[in-house]
């Protein structure tokens, strides 16, 4: 068994559930045995990733499918199976996937947290203020390090495909860096007053850092219930006085908060950005640089002008 990392204790009773589901399955609870080790990642973006830097070597799944939010899934009978019969697991860690450690964490599946290495920006203010921002894959640079940390755990898994996940993981990585190049190459023409990302979600901390941008949002994390008419006049505030000239608004939630700060503004509403899930195949972001080149492009877009 390769050495993997591993975390703390789970509740006792869902490991027993756990072990008595991979007792009574096959190995390949996910999909059909098509002797490749399969590998079940928790959310879609994680799982993109994964088959870029795995290729043709490695069977990956993700336990949520697109379109379906990750901070507050919860997990079927199903997952549980697929689970037991994994050859690694993968999550991002960072407190996104708050359920994921209820029926995973003692078990005996390998185990890899993608983002060991990243620097963690904390969450400014309300209740979640002090705790990791989990959306580290929306930059770029850190997706480096999501790439190195995975490209790791499969020279583990497929040995002896280990100089062709190294080419993957390199070939990536140069995507990446032309996406972070383009970010911050069409900003650059942005005055400083008016370098601002304002969003519902305060889900951009990492892109808004690596960008050189002020970050503003409606609520912090997953925290749709909290745009309270005092955070939607905050922000208000803070768009006059910068002269922001575009907001954005997420696609798994509402913008109507935003729309408010538009109104109140004079704004533009200069799109709709992707955070937490790919889209399917014949949507608009089916892969993760799909999704990293979409949000970029409508934030350069927005802020430049250039939006429709």
């Amino acid at each position: 068994m390769p050495n993997f990392r591993r975390r703390g204790a789970a509740a006792p009773a869902l490991v027993a559930v756990l072990a008595v589901l991979a007792a009574c399955v096959p190995a390949r609870a996910g999909g059909e045995d098509d002797g490749r080790p399969l590998v079940l990642t928790t959310f879609t973006v994680l799982a993109d990733i994964a088959r870029n830097v795995g290729g043709e070597h490695v069977r990956v799944e993700s336990l949520t499918k697109p379109g379906v939010e990750v901070h507050g899934y919860e997990p079927t009978p199903g997952d549980l199976r697929r689970a037991a019969g994994a050859d690694l697991v993968l999550d991002n860690g960072l407190n996104l996937e708050v359920w994921f450690a209820q029926f995973v964490q003692d078990a005996d599946v390998p185990h890899v947290v993608a983002t060991e290495g990243v620097e963690v920006v904390d969450i400014a203010d309300d209740a979640y203020a002090g705790k990791p921002n989990p959306h580290a894959w929306m930059s770029p640079a850190n997706v480096e390090l999501y790439v190195d940390n995975i490209a790791d755990a499969f020279v583990d898994l497929v040995p002896e495909h280990a100089d062709d996940v190294r080419a993957n993981a390199q070939a990536y990585r140069a995507q990446l860096r032309a996406v972070q190049a383009e970010l911050v190459d069409g900003l650059a023409a942005v005055p400083q007053r008016q370098r601002a990302l304002v969003t519902c979600e305060g889900a951009f901390s990492y892109l808004a850092r690596d960008a050189g941008l002020t970050e503003r949002y409606v609520w912090p994390v997953n925290a749709e219930q909290q745009a309270t008419p005092q955070r939607i006049a905050s922000v208000v505030e803070f768009v006059r006085e910068r002269d922001v000239p575009a907001v954005f608004c997420e696609s798994t939630v509402s913008d109507d908060a935003m729309q408010q700060v538009v109104d109140a503004t004079g704004a533009r509403f200069g799109g709709v950005l992707y955070v937490d899930s790919l889209s399917e195949e014949d949507g608009p972001v089916p892969t993760y640089l799909d999704l990293i080149r979409h949000d970029v492009r409508t934030i350069v877009d927005g802020l430049t002008g250039g939006a429709s």
